[in-house]
């Protein structure tokens, strides 16, 4: 297939893209348009930003091309030995698995926007772009010209974003012959040394876990954005990272955020670019790719993606503790722990896995897998004497499967942590893998292996810990956002998106905490506006205290075992 790129208009935020085909059979041609991408496990609906479909001859005579789904066409070919469609794309969404297109560059993840023939898919791709000569092109795609982008095939293709634009920054370092490039668009002022030390130590600790890389070069290509933003794709041989606001891009919990998006986004090089569930051997882009094991794709690098900054010495403990504890606030604040399990939640991410959706329904493939890592990894360790880790396991993926081109199994995954830890891995995987469940037991149960326990902190504000609500106060108004399962709250009547209009009389103006603290009463009379009914709630505070914030500590006086275990873990003493 050969595509041409280009954006007669920018500013209108629509690439005009052509896409050729030969057709030598001279027979009707179906042309599927890709429903998701990887990376995101629910359908995209790409074909929402394509408008002026057409398609021609090789004469470029028009022919007749029908739509037969939402994202597919048939292309009548009259016999024509030769096809191409024409068509414009929408690109007016920044973010690491969008296209976008201005004056000042063409971003594109081919995944949402190019078309392909299936039965074709693995025959080589041309991507032609026209853009001005003093542009560059961030990418990990093979160059034939200055403009011109070379796949082997349509997988590689569409898992190779590129930005084109003469204001791209580039620095590199090299680490065991693979080539690292790091790429920046957009205001920023980054500080190299910084960056590439910080780089090369967390690099260098992944690659120690598996021994070899999955490309010869890889590319960090980095959206930096004015506001605040935090989001990351992977891809084999290159990451998108849209981060921000750029002015703090250096500094503190924004620079941490790009540390440990871009820890996480490379250690999906392996873990799902490569170590891949068998369902997805290979990709399909036309439907769903189903699979329960999210916990491993998203969950495990999601823990290796802090934990191996804090291993390595990139980050501290005051940078580790807070992130690790983030992930269990999102465990313990939502019910859902009690109705699904994250396996099914990995299934279910196809239906409703990016959006708030109903309250309590679904568990996190990220934050609950991250915690079950951490659980397996301490489970082999001790049962191994430390000889052994999850680090054990996924090089062990990495070599049995990933590297021979198969895919692996849930009971492939059972079965190697068993084998690792010497050990029976039943109870975990029945109860908390695959039944909905609190992982309190489970957790204290592993931070007492590396001598920490676990504790709540109650919340500093009124409404969440007295009466069970947290409130968001965009434009000044104070609507409900959360609440928690059985609290006074929800048994009272209080629902997500209800307006809080007044505390004991007075006005809320963005400022309901403040009144709730200044009257500090156990109970308090509400006014709220819900779904278009003004009511009056008698709020009474409950018997125990809600959305009390998950902590690590650190015990004072550990075990000779647990100072061990704590040192084989984290790399340091305790």
């Amino acid at each position: 297939m050969h595509y041409k790129i280009s954006s007669t208009s920018p500013n209108s935020r629509y690439l005009q893209i052509s896409a050729t085909t030969e057709n030598p059979e001279k027979k009707n041609i179906e042309l599927q348009l890709p429903s998701w991408r990887p990376g995101r496990y629910e359908l995209g609906n790409f074909a929402k930003n394509v408008r002026n479909f057409h398609a021609y001859d090789s004469d470029m005579r028009e022919l007749k091309a029908d739509k037969i789904t939402k994202d597919r066409w048939t292309i009548f070919s009259k016999g024509t030995a030769r096809v191409t469609v024409r068509y414009e794309y929408y690109a007016n969404e920044l973010n690491a698995g969008s296209t976008y297109v201005d004056d000042s560059q063409i971003y594109m993840n081919p995944v949402n926007c190019l078309v392909y023939v299936p039965e074709k898919i693995e025959e080589e791709c041309r991507v032609e772009l026209e853009i001005p000569a003093d542009w560059k092109i961030a990418c990990a795609l093979k160059k034939e010209k200055q403009n011109i982008l070379l796949a082997p095939n349509f997988d590689t293709l569409a898992d190779s974003p590129f930005i084109a634009s003469k204001t791209l920054k580039r620095n590199h370092f090299v680490l065991d012959g693979v080539e690292f490039n790091l790429w920046f668009q957009g205001q920023t002022k980054p500080d190299w040394s910084k960056i590439i030390s910080d780089f090369f130590i967390f690099v260098a600790e992944q690659m120690a876990i598996f021994g070899s890389f999955p490309s010869d070069e890889f590319h960090f290509l980095f959206q930096v954005l004015p506001q605040k933003f935090y989001h990351g794709v992977e891809h084999t041989a290159s990451t998108a990272i849209a981060i921000g606001p750029a002015y703090k891009l250096m500094e503190g919990e924004t620079y941490n955020d790009f540390l440990g998006v871009s820890c996480h986004e490379l250690f999906h090089a392996w873990n799902i670019k490569s170590i891949r569930p068998a369902e997805m051997m290979p990709y399909d882009f036309a439907k769903e790719n189903y699979s329960r094991l999210g916990f491993v794709c998203e969950g495990v690098t999601t823990y290796y993606g802090d934990y191996l900054l804090f291993r390595s010495g990139v980050w501290s403990e005051a940078d580790f503790w807070p992130t690790f504890n983030e992930r269990m606030d999102h465990h313990f604040e939502s019910n859902a722990r009690h109705f699904q399990a994250v396996s099914e939640a990995s299934f279910d991410s196809w239906l409703d896995g990016y959006v708030a959706g109903a309250p309590h329904r679904k568990t996190s493939i990220y934050h609950e897998g991250s915690l079950l890592a951490f659980v397996t990894d301490m489970f082999i360790r001790k049962n191994s004497s430390n000889k052994k880790s999850l680090d054990s396991v996924m090089k062990r993926l990495w070599l049995e499967f990933a590297v021979k081109g198969n895919g692996y199994t849930e009971a492939d995954y059972k079965r190697i942590v068993e084998e690792e830890a010497g050990a029976d891995f039943n109870y975990y995987w029945n109860n908390y893998f695959y039944k909905a469940n609190s992982y309190e037991p489970i957790l204290n149960e592993a931070l007492d292996i590396i001598g920490c326990e676990l504790d709540f902190v109650p919340s500093k504000r009124h409404h969440e810990h007295l009466y069970g609500f947290k409130v968001i106060e965009p434009n000044g108004v104070t609507k409900v956002s959360e609440i928690y399962f059985g609290s006074p709250a929800e048994l009272l009547g209080l629902s997500v998106g209800d307006e809080i209009i007044s505390v004991n009389g007075m006005q809320v103006k963005a400022d309901m905490a403040e009144w709730l603290k200044f009257f500090d009463e156990k109970n308090v009379d509400l006014i709220i506006l819900s779904a278009g009914k003004v009511k009056t709630l008698l709020l009474k505070a409950g018997s125990t205290t809600y959305f009390a914030n998950p902590k690590v500590r650190r015990k004072a006086k550990p075990s000779g075992l647990q100072e061990a275990a704590w040192e084989a873990w984290s790399g340091k003493q305790y």
